[in-house]
């Protein structure tokens, strides 16, 4: 039977129909306001720039027609001083210039800094429905490849849009003024152009816009299989992920050479009207130029002003493909920004008092999206210090359950109270130093064991980290540890084995001394060697706490104070580990089987 790698996830951006670039382009400026910042200041240089170019035709049209074919003949000094007038313009422009792009380009990056912050803040506040849904490659490539489009685009695209108008409409004054008959053929010649230009700027706008898309898709294969890569090799799937990453490949490879077909089209397209447009004025110049009052000189400087104007004119078709990169990419981003978060938190939340937490559910409900029910009405009541097991099949909820205690989602019907307060209520930096977890695979940063416990609370030092582990008895393994806590880590933890990475998690929360204490079952998948520094570690943690462990080995519901059984969602039963197996129910069923009948069930006291 063979195993289909799964297809690219749907881009959560991807609509049939996106916006206009203008409308985006709208709803960028009003997201980013900063980048608006200076605006009058940098189209003033500009227009300074735009001037320096127009007077240097003029100038050189001075040269010929008054310092070398004047009829006083050659006036060298004339022509000096036209020259040396004609150098200092040029170092101004070049000056004013380089200016204009260090003030754009650096409020531009100041901007899409702050946006990049922006999004990537909003992610780590979607619900667990919201990430479920989501790979992790499609939110990477918001902040990091389609924010980096919008960066190349300001760095000279957006310059560019700023300037070249200006530049144009100048120069075609000027021409104008030497021959308003020539300014008309430059300009008869060039409107075949633009709608040309439009009919290729709306395809490689939805071409783009596949271009984002398939990027995200390759970025979301890539993350998976080279985090997945132990598995890929043990599992002898190596085939099976090239593959699916040659698929994702593929298909990027296609929609990246269509958004290049249409670039180049618009590349040829603009090259050559330049050249048919600069040829035009040529023959007409020579033809028609005595006619309409042009000299030698001033057709010279016609033909200068036309080459000006032609120039950004053709660079239309480069600054369009940026444009439509930065466009489909800046959609991308304000799409996740627009992303409603479902889990809102409170502006003048309650605080969490001290001490063992007391923990409620009524009615409690929740579903993902348009789903099934996961959660069915759940009630419970857990007093303050109670060490609590949550038991269950793969699929009956126990996970959703922590995930709503610690507020990664809120219900769908009914409601959770903490020391009696309604979890929506409680204050979120509150919430977050009273409520802990330590999921099943603990997460440690690429930095030493010290500063990975030192995060479970703000402001610890080493002497506190210290202490966490002496309060766990783990003194002795962070003294066997080759730079005792200055030992890295390495990524995801990848140097300590997986009960070592529980350790360091336990003293963590330890750290932190919340009031409840969720543990996603953290003796599931341990090494021998340090799974009884692990149990010793978790009966110290658990104590003077209110502690919920998500249990899947029933060893851990033997000695809890209170057992919930989940099925399909619904809390079918609640009681102490002795009575649940004696009353025969489905808790007895998963006993029993976990069991495996190499033991006789405990009888109940009395």
């Amino acid at each position: 039977m063979s195993v289909e790698a799964p297809a690219p996830a749907a881009d959560m951006a991807e609509a049939p129909a996106p916006a206009g670039a203008i409308a985006v382009l709208r709803r960028a400026l009003h997201t980013s306001p900063g980048l608006l910042r200076g605006v009058r200041t940098t189209v003033m240089l500009a227009l300074f720039g735009a001037a320096g170019r127009v007077v240097v035709p003029v100038l050189v049209q001075q040269v010929l027609d008054e310092g070398i074919l004047g009829s006083e003949g050659v006036q060298v000094s004339f022509v000096a001083w036209a020259t040396g007038i004609s150098a200092l313009l040029v170092l101004a422009v070049m000056f004013a210039s380089r200016f204009t792009y260090l003030r754009v380009v650096t409020i531009a990056e100041e901007t899409l800094a702050d946006l990049r912050v922006r999004a990537f803040a909003h992610i780590h506040r979607f619900s667990v429905a919201d990430l479920d849904e989501t790979r992790r490659g499609v939110l990477t490539a918001r902040v990091t490849s389609d924010v980096e489009t919008v960066a190349r685009f300001a760095q000279w695209g957006a310059i560019a849009w700023v300037v070249n108008p200006i530049v144009i409409v100048v120069l075609v004054i000027v021409l104008v003024v030497y021959s308003w008959q020539m300014a008309v053929v430059v300009v008869v010649a060039l409107l075949p152009l633009l709608p040309i230009l439009r009919f290729l700027q709306k395809r490689q706008l939805r071409a783009y816009d596949r271009v984002r898309t398939r990027v995200s898709q390759t970025l979301t294969a890539l993350s998976e299989i080279v985090m997945g890569a132990g598995a890929v090799r043990a599992y002898g799937i190596e085939k099976r992920s090239k593959e699916r990453m040659a698929t994702a490949i593929d298909a990027q490879f296609v929609a990246e050479r269509r958004a290049l077909f249409f670039v180049t089209s618009s590349f040829t397209t603009s090259d050559l009207a330049g050249s048919v447009v600069t040829a035009i004025v040529v023959a007409i110049g020579v033809v028609f130029g005595p006619g309409w009052g042009l000299d030698a000189g001033s057709l010279v400087a016609t033909l200068f002003l036309v080459t000006l104007i032609v120039g950004p004119v053709t660079e239309l078709n480069e600054i369009l493909d940026q444009t439509q990169s930065a466009v489909a990419g800046w959609r991308k981003v304000l799409d996740v920004i627009d992303t409603p978060v479902e889990v809102v938190e409170p502006v003048d939340g309650v605080p969490l008092p001290p001490g063992p937490i007391t923990l409620r559910t009524e009615h409690l409900c929740f579903a993902y999206r348009t789903g099934p029910l996961v959660l069915d009405d759940v009630n419970l009541e857990l007093p303050p210090g109670a060490h609590v097991a949550v038991v269950g099949e793969t699929g009956s909820g126990k996970s959703t359950l922590v995930r709503l205690l610690t507020r990664l989602a809120d219900p769908t019907e009914g409601r959770i109270l903490v020391a009696g307060v309604d979890l929506r209520r409680v204050d979120p930096l509150s919430r977050q130093a009273r409520i802990r977890l330590v999921p099943q695979d603990s997460f440690l940063f690429d930095t030493t064991v010290g500063r990975n416990v030192a995060l479970g609370r703000i402001g610890a030092d080493e002497a506190d980290v210290a202490a966490a582990f002496a309060d766990l008895d783990l003194g002795w393994w962070v003294d066997q540890l080759p730079q005792g806590l200055d030992t890295p880590v390495g990524e995801r933890g990848d140097q300590l084995s997986v009960g070592e990475r529980q350790l360091v998690a336990l003293a963590r929360a330890q750290l932190a001394d919340p009031g409840l204490l969720i543990l996603d079952e953290a003796t599931s998948a341990v090494d021998s060697v340090t799974e009884r520094a692990l149990a010793s570690a978790l009966e110290r943690v658990s104590a003077g706490r209110t502690t919920v462990s998500v249990a899947h080995r029933l060893s851990t519901a033997e000695g809890a104070d209170l057992v919930l059984v989940f099925d399909g969602g619904r809390l079918v039963e609640q009681g102490a580990h002795a009575e649940l197996v004696t009353a025969g129910g489905r808790y007895a069923e998963l006993y029993g089987s976990w069991l495996g009948g190499t033991r006789e069930p405990p009888v109940p006291p009395g």
